[in-house]
């Protein structure tokens, strides 16, 4: 979001942000600081639930009263929750014949559901429902594509697979001193991301090599605790340093290489943000991460096996060319996952919708 802000900004666009208040920290708090300046359209966050709650009525209720004030051209829900406040508010301004285009990009969230329980069958029908009140949705790769008709069904409205992107001056190698951490996982504290199968497979990587590793966790979460007991129970707690969120590139220059565990993505950042700064990244075959690495990369481990990725992890380890063999090569990853990228794609859409005849006709 932030970069997509920076590049439309550039371009003379006027932007603005309402989001959740109630998740997050000092770190986000910092990165929402760092772009306050260039949001023309105000940044306001109020507090929404993940769940479906009572709550919402008051989040919708502010949300259409700051948004209507604003009168955008854009709206463009992100997550289940910001997609639903995003298509029902622009429907509310279109009944009053305002000119708006809504658009929504799941980003997981409700593609997280299962079909075969009666939640994921609400979700999904609820999902469904709400194409009515779309002009467009954006996916952030293939794969969210796939499991949305999967789940959903085939998007009976615009759909286009935009690629998140990093900005360009991110593409800039990041040096690690020789003797830093030999593995770093950094994000969220919780078994969604697989900070359990990273601990786990870092002590079986240990014992394939046949001596001592080290590795740093970075990242704030409700499972921070448990994690820590884990890892003093196996005795690893001085060969794994933890430390709280901070930027990703500050991360990047404490490790040598990164591993994203997780058990579930989308499309996440901070895979494409390691590849920019030219780090080695292991990662779990999920979501849109092979479509960034290659989908034959010896760099992707099964999701939740904690002896496939130590599998990896031990090949990285000893194999003295093993980043410049599987990494994919930076020119061609920049000529995909690059934010100017992104935002030009993501500015056509809008420009499409906008002069696009039925929602013209909506004046």
């Amino acid at each position: 979001m932030r970069d997509l802000v920076e590049e439309h900004r550039a371009l003379g666009h006027e932007v603005g942000i309402l989001c959740d208040s109630s998740t997050g920290g000092a770190h986000e708090d910092r990165l929402f600081d760092s772009i306050r300046p260039q949001l023309s359209l105000g940044l306001i966050r109020i507090p929404m639930r993940r769940a479906i709650a009572p709550s919402d009525l008051a989040a919708i209720y502010r949300s259409y009263k700051h948004i209507r004030s604003l009168q955008p051209d854009i709206l463009h829900g992100h997550g289940a929750k910001g997609g639903a406040l995003a298509r029902l508010i622009g429907s509310a301004l279109r009944v009053n014949r305002y000119r708006v285009a809504r658009l929504y990009s799941p980003h997981g969230g409700s593609l997280h559901f299962d079909r075969n329980t009666l939640s994921g069958q609400v979700v999904l029908r609820l999902e469904r429902f709400q194409e009515h009140f779309a002009d467009a949705l954006v996916f952030v790769c293939e794969y969210e594509r796939r499991t949305y008709e999967t789940k959903v069904g085939k998007p009976r409205k615009i759909s286009q697979v935009i690629y998140n992107g990093i900005k360009d001056t991110e593409f800039e190698t990041i040096e690690t001193d020789p003797a830093a951490p030999h593995f770093l996982y950094i994000g969220m504290l919780r078994d969604l991301k697989g900070p359990d199968v990273f601990i786990d497979a870092f002590a079986r990587t240990e014992r394939a090599v046949g001596h001592p590793l080290s590795a740093l966790m970075v990242g704030d979460g409700p499972d921070r605790d448990r994690y820590e007991a884990m890892m003093a129970e196996r005795g690893l707690g001085r060969r794994i340093g933890m430390r709280p969120a901070m930027p990703a590139r500050e991360a990047f220059a404490l490790a040598k290489t990164v591993v994203v565990p997780s058990r579930a993505e989308a499309m996440p950042y901070i895979v494409l943000e390691a590849l920019a700064a030219g780090k080695a990244v292991i990662a779990s075959r999920v979501g849109g991460i092979p479509e960034v690495l290659g989908d034959a990369s010896d760099a992707l481990a099964q999701p939740g096996d904690a002896e496939d990725l130590a599998r990896v992890m031990t090949e990285a380890i000893t194999t003295p060319t093993w980043r410049e063999d599987v990494m994919p090569r930076p020119e061609a990853f920049k000529a995909v996952f690059s934010a100017s990228v992104m935002a030009r794609e993501m500015l056509g859409l809008y420009q499409n919708l906008l002069t696009s005849k039925p929602l013209a006709a909506q004046r």
